[in-house]
């Protein structure tokens, strides 16, 4: 069982930073993968980021690469994601997800979830 707590979100001009985190609990973190998806207004859930359990690969979707970076520190049980250059568009409710299977894009991938971190972004 992995609890998954997200923080660092809020209100940010459009052009600035933001850096989300998400907290693991429960035994073996390195051996998750770990995924960031979003959900706009009126949107499905989409896939942002993920990382392979070691650090060593990384997977982004098209909208966010060269934006956004996604990393963890399994020694504090915690994954970011660094995001830059923000546009309006990237405002949404931030997931964390973590799985133990392949690191893919697919929400079927993961099996556990976080409660969400809203990121609004103004003009």
């Amino acid at each position: 069982q992995v609890q998954l707590v997200e923080s660092g979100g809020g209100l940010v001009q459009a052009g600035g930073s933001l850096r989300l985190s998400c907290a693991a609990s429960g035994r073996i973190f390195s051996s998750y993968n770990m995924g960031w998806f979003r959900q706009g207004p009126g949107k499905e859930r989409e896939f942002v980021a993920a990382i392979s359990g070691n650090g060593g690969s990384t997977l982004y979707a098209d909208s966010v690469k060269g934006r956004f970076t996604i990393s963890r520190d399994n020694a504090k049980n915690t994954v970011y994601l660094q995001m830059n250059s923000l546009k309006i568009a990237d405002t949404a409710v931030y997931y964390c997800a973590a799985g133990q299977r392949y690191l893919r894009s697919s929400m079927n991938e993961y099996g556990y979830w976080g409660q969400g971190t809203q990121v609004t972004v103004s003009s």
